[in-house]
């Protein structure tokens, strides 16, 4: 397995924020909320295995992935980091503080994926398996803005120049192994996974979304008490396309 192929944005030199994407995802969607809102931390921002220009091959499954970021930080030399994440990379977010309590300071959740029911996982597992391919790159982008009516206006765009690649079937598809989100799917069905007791967590629920149950919020708080705060944003799950200055505030505030 080669490094995790790595992005950075903003300040060098500033404190260390860890930003992990979802599933079919990478690392640039987080250029936009770290360009304007998080312009004063090193936002390190990589594309999980399976995802992007990082490495394809297996083992995919989220002990794979804790290890990938483990490797990131080592490489940089950082010993102690806050985490941004989204969706499945919420869970990688949980299954690394766990694993590496002393690594982690703080943590910032975005509509986790966390201990989803095991029907809607099994119905987006399938559909993965025939992820589909475009024509074009204009098919492509028309599929996105489809996808995303309510995100940035640039975002589409962005998306085709970056995750789009064209292979040896003459068609466009983009940068993700479908096998890999299917294991991220059993992965995201199973128990339900709250911080660790001592880490400060600040969790965003996409209002639009029903991925983050009142159940949930209520085992996170009995875990951490004070030290998780809930705010809520009127967005779809992908809230920090959708909502970037919205949801850039309530980061910065936490972590500030």
């Amino acid at each position: 397995m080669t490094a995790p192929y790595v992005r950075d944005y903003g300040a060098a030199a500033g404190p260390a924020l860890l930003a992990l994407h979802g599933i079919k995802g990478h690392g640039a969607r987080w250029r936009r909320i770290a360009e304007t809102s998080l312009y004063d931390f090193s936002v390190i921002a990589p594309d999980l295995r399976g995802h992007g220009r990082s490495d394809h091959a297996p083992p995919w499954n989220t002990e794979a992935h804790v290890a990938d970021m483990l490797a990131v930080l080592d490489a940089r030399a950082v010993d102690r980091v806050d985490l941004l994440a989204h969706s499945f990379g919420g869970l990688i977010a949980l299954r690394l503080a766990h694993a590496a309590p002393e690594r982690v300071g703080r943590i910032v959740l975005l509509d986790p994926s966390v201990g989803l029911p095991a029907g809607q996982l099994h119905q987006q597992a399938r559909r993965t398996l025939c992820p589909g391919s475009f024509a074009s790159p204009e098919e492509a982008r028309a599929e996105r803005r489809s996808a995303w009516p309510a995100a940035f206006a640039a975002a589409a765009d962005e998306e085709v120049a970056e995750h789009l690649v064209r292979r040896g079937d003459g068609r466009w598809h983009w940068r993700f192994e479908p096998a890999a989100v299917v294991t991220a799917c059993s992965e995201m069905a199973g128990p339900p996974v709250t911080p660790p007791p001592a880490v400060p967590t600040l969790l965003v629920i996409a209002g639009r979304s029903g991925f983050v149950s009142t159940e949930y919020v209520r085992a996170c708080r009995a875990t951490l008490g004070e030290r998780l705060t809930v705010a809520k944003v009127d967005a779809g799950h992908m809230l920090y396309l959708e909502a970037p200055e919205e949801t850039g505030e309530l980061i910065r505030r936490f972590l500030r």
